[in-house]
């Protein structure tokens, strides 16, 4: 089983992050932000990857810190479930359409973190929730999971279609690039013999 379970305590926040990256969408996701809580239940669910989050952070001050680290947990467990990533497809990318909003998603999981993030939100918040922590929940995933991802979001105008094809596309891409490729089982999917540097 690909499972990882990630515990995360700092002044700022409490998080417990776990990712069954062979389940079947289930989400269990409690941050206290109801749309952030929203973004997660949605990729949990189009990344076939059981994702359970419970987060208690400082959000008196804001939801940035909270955000922020269970990023940071999440990409932890995700390279922890991945294992010495053997067999699996390892790249993928995906256009995501959401209403009037088309968002491009490329992933490879290359051991070597990367965030490119070309998206433009059009309204400061959605909701109580500041639009530019999507791009800090997507940089702290990237780099604490090891993976190279572009995101981009090539038109729209909702910001809430916005952030919602960022963390879809995410979704469908991560989906794609950790399952296991039946003609490349037990390998490792690098000229190099090992992914990561």
């Amino acid at each position: 089983m690909r499972t990882a379970t990630i515990k995360r305590k700092t002044k700022e926040t409490d998080v417990q992050v776990s990712v069954n990256l062979d389940g079947t969408g289930v989400s269990d996701v409690v941050t206290g932000i109801g749309f952030f809580d929203h973004m997660l239940d949605l990729l949990a669910r189009h990344s076939r990857i059981d994702i359970t989050v419970k987060a208690d952070g400082d959000l008196h001050v804001d939801n940035h810190h909270t955000t922020e680290d269970v990023g940071i947990a999440l990409g932890q467990a995700v390279k922890q479930a991945l294992g010495d990533m053997r067999g699996i497809t390892r790249y993928a990318g995906v256009h995501m359409p959401m209403d009037e909003t088309l968002s491009r998603v490329v992933i490879d999981i290359s051991g070597r973190p990367v965030l490119v993030f070309r998206v433009e939100f059009p309204r400061d918040k959605i909701g109580a929730f500041d639009t530019e922590l999507v791009r800090e929940w997507f940089n702290a995933f990237a780099i604490n999971a090891g993976v190279t991802l572009h995101v981009e979001t090539l038109y729209g105008e909702n910001s809430h279609h916005i952030a919602e094809s960022c963390f879809k596309g995410l979704a469908r891409a991560l989906r794609a690039a950790v399952a296991i490729d039946p003609q490349a089982k037990g390998e490792v999917p690098s000229t190099k013999g090992q992914l990561g540097g």
